[in-house]
């Protein structure tokens, strides 16, 4: 597709197309229904929230609780997964993490990890108190940050049975060294960070370029406008930098069981440390996909056949799983 063709291009109001997203109508064409809602955090923010369901007379087999990764939100390509997964009877709930999509706080900052796990637990806790879901098996489910998050919740509860198990897409359990900031800047940067942390400076190469192999599909992530567009904030980056390292050395302890999944040629997060997480977690349930050639966005940057493989091994999974 040439330029001139590409700024003829009409915008889309969402991924899938013109479809207004508050039209229950969509949701109900692929068999399920949607709701949103607002949780109310403890640290005091508004956090946007949506659940995908099976239609009746279907009735839910498990819980999933999804996370997305850094500057992306539940409302846009996200939401492929879990239509899909609602469609296979599956109850998925999500929210936009602080500062992301519709949700309250300083957009894409997050100075505080732990505090974002806070409000998932509070999140995840409040569905999980329903009547209605409380014989459920739960499952988390986490892209990139998300996954990262899925772990740090998982690791707070080691010695309680809380999940049945854990989804974990292209998981940024440590930020490959690809995008990470060379010397001396991350030095530069930790010391300004003290006086300026929501300074939205760090260079930084252009993830959707090195996420989404589809071009086509490249444009229609552009087009969310949720999405955040302007360079990482000094904090976020260095607090991810400190979790995803300390993450990375604590993989060992990991004992629910999982899949991960990632691309081989994924420069984003480090496909080489899912390998290792497999390879050290104390996990009796365990199962990794690396696929040949697949990039970072796994579930929507593919071509459709790509996706379509990585869906079905996360349904496999969830059926081997119950």
């Amino acid at each position: 597709m040439g330029p001139k063709e590409e700024e003829q291009q009409p915008p889309l109001r969402n991924f899938w197309g013109n479809t207004p997203e508050d039209e229950e109508a969509y949701h109900a064409s692929q068999g399920i229904k949607s709701t949103k809602s607002f949780h109310d955090s403890p640290g005091g923010l508004s956090l946007f929230a949506r659940s995908w369901e099976p239609l009746p007379p279907s009735s839910p087999r498990a819980l999933l609780f999804m996370l997305h990764g850094y500057g992306n939100d539940i409302s846009w390509t996200f939401q492929s997964t879990p239509i899909f997964l609602a469609r296979s009877a599956f109850s998925c709930f999500s929210l936009d993490l602080p500062g992301h999509g519709r949700s309250q706080g300083l957009r894409a900052f997050i100075p505080d990890v732990d505090a974002v796990v806070d409000d998932c637990i509070s999140y995840i806790d409040s569905i999980r108190r329903r009547p209605e879901y409380r014989d459920l098996p739960c499952f988390l489910f986490g892209e990139s940050m998300g996954g990262a998050i899925c772990l740090l919740i998982h690791l707070r509860h080691l010695t309680a049975r809380r999940w049945d198990g854990a989804i974990l897409v292209a998981p940024m359990c440590k930020i490959s060294d690809n995008i990470r900031p060379r010397w001396p800047i991350p030095q530069i940067l930790t010391f300004v960070a003290k006086f300026l942390p929501a300074l939205p400076i760090v260079p930084t190469a252009d993830l959707l370029e090195k996420s989404i192999k589809v071009e086509e599909k490249r444009f229609i992530a552009a087009c969310n406008p949720l999405r955040y567009q302007g360079r990482p904030r000094l904090g976020t980056v260095l607090e991810l930098l400190r979790v995803t390292d300390d993450l990375s050395s604590r993989l060992s302890k990991v004992s629910l069981p999982f899949i991960v999944l990632h691309g081989s040629a994924d420069v984003v997060t480090d496909p080489s440390v899912s390998q290792t997480l497999y390879n050290t977690a104390r996990s009796e349930d365990k199962t990794i996909k690396i696929y040949e050639g697949m990039m970072h966005s796994l579930l929507f940057g593919e071509t459709d056949d790509n996706v379509a493989i990585v869906r079905n091994d996360i349904l496999a999974w969830l059926n081997d799983s119950r």
